[in-house]
């Protein structure tokens, strides 16, 4: 990712707070996995922000969000989402890029622009991606940990089924290239699919968009990201 109008200390406490979502213990090594900067620029910065009052390091090593850390993580991931929402709906930009062209436009947007957002876009609750976006009064900002099923799950099943794609989280999103193998296939949020085990590789899933036919095989770590719903519920 270029570092063009990015700001590294809210980058990182967005990072946190989808870790959180994912229901992943935010850990600076989960950060260096998920931003690729290096084991030592993750521990320098993690110390300026403990510093700055914006987290706290446990004795477990989880990274932990003060009030002040953790409202302008919420700030953060509410200009993303309402951006890529923009970009998606109104713009038309590929889904492989509006996830990486929000980073940069979360860091600039005012809250005057912020506003003007909701209203153009109608006051939506989720991303294209069908991520969360959070109110300007969801409480403590604590977000709440993403349910349901995983194609990883649903394929293990004895009896197949149809499955609604639910939610793409920021770890597919921010593979593009993994992203365009999705939409080419026509299975992002909202499409029809069924999942079955690789009967050559069952570490891997193949998942079949329901209305084209066209398949996937996907490795165990995407299908264990991507979250479904019975088709229906």
């Amino acid at each position: 990712m270029s570092g063009d109008l990015i700001d590294t200390t809210e980058m990182y406490l967005r990072t946190v707070l989808e870790l959180e979502e994912e229901g992943i213990t935010p850990m600076r090594a989960r950060i260096v996995e998920r931003l690729h900067h290096s084991g030592p620029t993750v521990s320098q910065t993690v110390s300026r922000m403990e510093r700055d009052g914006l987290l706290s390091v446990a004795p477990d090593r989880a990274l932990q969000l003060t009030p002040a850390g953790r409202a302008t993580a919420v700030s953060v991931m509410r200009k993303h989402r309402l951006a890529e929402r923009l970009l998606s709906d109104v713009v038309g930009l590929d889904m492989a890029h509006v996830h990486e062209e929000a980073c940069r436009w979360e860091h600039v947007m005012s809250e005057r622009v912020e506003q003007r957002l909701v209203e153009l876009l109608g006051n939506p609750e989720e991303s294209p991606y069908g991520t969360p976006i959070p109110g300007r009064d969801d409480g403590d900002g604590t977000p709440q940990v993403f349910g349901g099923l995983t194609l990883q799950d649903v394929a293990s099943f004895p009896q197949p089924g149809e499955y609604e794609v639910r939610l793409l989280p920021e770890v597919v999103q921010a593979d593009p290239e993994l992203i365009e193998m999705l939409s080419s296939a026509g299975i992002l949020t909202g499409a029809r699919v069924t999942a079955e085990a690789n009967p050559g590789d069952e570490q891997r899933v193949l998942v079949t968009n329901v209305a084209t036919g066209v398949s996937l095989d996907l490795d165990a770590a995407t299908a264990r990201a991507v979250r479904v719903l019975a088709a229906g519920d």
